[in-house]
């Protein structure tokens, strides 16, 4: 045997192995400093991944589920999450809608739409306008107010009441959004119509809400619903007994729904408080108000609050807005954030004729001048940004 030759022992092998997996190990964890040094892009990666199976595991749902029930709802959830403008009607990246508020049961004339409102859906930009119209408009053609066209409209062509479903469209909405579109030069897209009792509900379901009173007024002659026709005993000629006085506070106040309505509906103010312009920026107000608190954690993070919100508001509303663009409108007035511009049609675009037979004896508004030019001149240029 070579003198070189040398027999490994036993122990000699196994403190052999232990110097192996020793340098295994170093090896190993100098690796591991390597790999967590950069620990952040590590659980970057991490959760990049988990995101991606998410995203697939979503996308197989919804293929196995788009024609079920339950696929409509992640339908709608898909329009207000991407948003896709095939999904809505629009003209030059805006979505009109007309809003109307009327009286409802309780109301001498529930139908009659004592508040009317354009609002312009900018997709561009997630910008919302606000215009408020006068009721008073003379409707030459119709021989009536643009408050009656509603009324008017529905006569003709009652909504047909379905025993599932919603309701069909009626001519009062139809007559609305052509008769406003002749006003304003503007393409309307939906109409929604709010029963003002229905607007009560709404408000106290979110707990009241806070508006900003800008100017102190009294109305001795706010109307008690349901006492339009009472005489009073024959005693007041002047039927003060069908009438109630209101009075807002400038400052910050707190309002429940009858506050807010009555706030938003008073008309008999003395100066300039008495104006349909000072009642549609009121309005305008509440709106606003009601669109913070929807908006707010205590509401959104309440699922029992959103349900008995949706409740109430399917029981107030008439629409024809269908729910694939209902839910791209949501995500739109969310991102509108305090992109709001809020509007009233301009004062100095219309005129006050003497009251005659040829208005049938009613204090009504007529354009300036003889057809609605410059008002429509004036709306384009609300919606570009460029009027004060």
């Amino acid at each position: 045997m070579d003198k070189s030759s040398k027999i490994i022992t036993s122990g000699e092998e196994e403190e052999i192995n232990r110097v192996k997996m020793s340098r295994r190990l170093i090896a190993l964890s100098r690796l591991k400093r390597k790999i967590f040094k950069h620990v952040w892009l590590v659980r970057g990666m991490i959760i990049l991944s988990l995101l991606a199976g998410v995203v697939l595991i979503l996308f197989l749902i919804l293929r196995s589920v788009s024609r079920t029930s339950f696929g409509t709802n992640i339908s709608l959830a898909k329009n207000f999450v991407f948003t896709p403008i095939d999904q809505i009607d629009s003209y030059m990246h805006r979505t009109n809608i007309l809003i109307l508020g009327k009286g409802g049961e309780g109301h001498e004339a529930p139908d009659l739409t004592d508040t009317m409102m354009f609002a312009s859906v900018d997709h561009s930009d997630s910008s919302v306008t606000l215009i408020s119209l006068p009721r008073d408009i003379w409707i030459t053609d119709m021989k009536t107010k643009l408050n009656s066209v509603y009324y008017w409209g529905n006569k003709k062509q009652p909504p047909v009441q379905r025993t599932s479903g919603p309701e069909e469209t009626g001519g009062g909405i139809i007559l609305a959004k052509s008769t406003v579109e002749e006003i304003l030069g503007q393409p309307i897209h939906y109409a929604v119509i709010l029963d003002f009792s229905g607007f009560k509900k709404i408000i106290d379901v979110l707990g009241g809400v806070e508006v900003e009173v800008e100017t102190t007024f009294t109305d001795n002659k706010y109307p008690i619903a349901g006492r339009e026709n009472d005489l009073c005993g024959g005693r007041d000629p002047e039927f003060k007994c069908r009438y109630e006085t209101i009075r807002f506070e400038k400052g910050t106040q707190f309002m429940n729904g009858e506050t807010a309505l009555k706030f938003v509906r008073s008309r008999n103010a003395e100066g300039d408080q008495g104006t349909d312009f000072a009642r549609a920026k009121r309005q305008q107000q509440v709106i606003a108000a009601i669109k913070g608190k929807v908006l707010s954690r205590e509401i959104l993070f309440s699922p029992k609050k959103l349900m008995e919100l949706q409740e109430k508001v399917s029981e107030s509303i008439e629409t024809d807005i269908p729910a694939p663009a209902g839910a791209i409108l949501a995500r739109r007035f969310i991102q509108s954030k305090e992109n709001i511009t809020s509007k009233v049609l301009a004062e100095d675009l219309l005129i006050h004729p003497s009251t005659s037979p040829k208005y049938d004896n009613l204090y009504v508004f007529i354009p300036k001048i003889e057809d609605w030019s410059e008002v429509q001149t004036w709306v384009q240029c609300v919606l570009q940004k460029g009027c004060n």
